[in-house]
């Protein structure tokens, strides 16, 4: 079970990992420089390459369609 700890601000927080904290530094940063959206573009074309077009490539040449 993660640990649980009370934050500066008076607050029951959820004590998180490194790579956890610094991905959420990371979206911080992205919103407050107003890159967000730009980067959500980016995010949602990389998971849908991922998720999709990787996985049906060999059944689109096997039906004679382009990649």
């Amino acid at each position: 079970m993660q640990a649980y700890r009370k934050g500066q601000n008076g607050y029951n927080g959820r004590e998180v990992g490194l790579e956890t904290a610094e991905a959420i530094l990371r979206l911080r940063a992205l919103t407050s420089n107003g890159d967000f959206d730009e980067y959500w573009q980016y995010h949602l074309r990389k998971e849908h390459q991922r998720n999709h077009q990787t996985r049906y490539r060999k059944y689109r040449s096997d039906l004679g369609l382009a990649a």
